[in-house]
């Protein structure tokens, strides 16, 4: 996770956190165990990612305890797939689908959302992305893969419970 410094330019940083994450993606690579794997693209550029989705536990109690994938296509869409895993491994999938709402916020935001760090993470780089709309399915091919996989993998459950509850959206911790 990356902190401010005073003085330092904003999109220079997170221009930085996007090539970090590009060139040393974090969890790639297809692991098992697994319960549910999708393949997902992005017609307009040609991104693709498979993703693979492990859970332990059940209902509501499901925790995120692996994401593992295989991804080609730009530098914002493989790096916000290892945005991604760093942000959700280990949550419990409530807390998960919150990350996942708020990153989604954020991108559909059109660079008006001022992000929270301490919910997204290395995420907020993804802010500036977030200006230019043919860019933020790029952005956003993972977090639906992951949705669409968890929700294969028995954690529909958990992500409805998110969904409808919105204390849930103010603060996952």
């Amino acid at each position: 996770m990356s902190s401010f410094a005073p003085g330092q330019d904003l999109d220079a940083l997170y221009q930085e956190i996007i090539l970090d994450h590009y060139k040393n993606p974090l969890n790639a690579g297809l692991r098992d165990p697994h319960e549910a794997e999708v393949h997902h693209v992005n017609p307009s550029c040609g991104d693709e990612v498979t993703l693979r989705v492990h859970l332990e536990g059940e209902g509501e109690d499901a925790v995120v305890a692996d994401v593992s994938y295989a991804a080609e296509g730009c530098s914002i869409s493989q790096a916000s797939t290892s945005v991604l895993t760093e942000l959700l491994i280990g949550k419990p999938v409530r807390e998960a689908a919150v990350i996942h709402a708020d990153f989604l916020a954020l991108m559909q935001g059109r660079g008006q959302v001022e992000p929270d760090e301490d919910v997204l993470g290395d995420g907020i780089a993804f802010a500036g992305v977030a200006k230019f709309p043919a860019r933020v399915k790029c952005a956003l091919l993972a977090w639906m893969a992951w949705k669409d996989a968890t929700n294969q993998a028995g954690g529909g459950a958990a992500l409805a419970a998110a969904a409808s509850d919105p204390t849930a959206q103010e603060d996952p911790s």
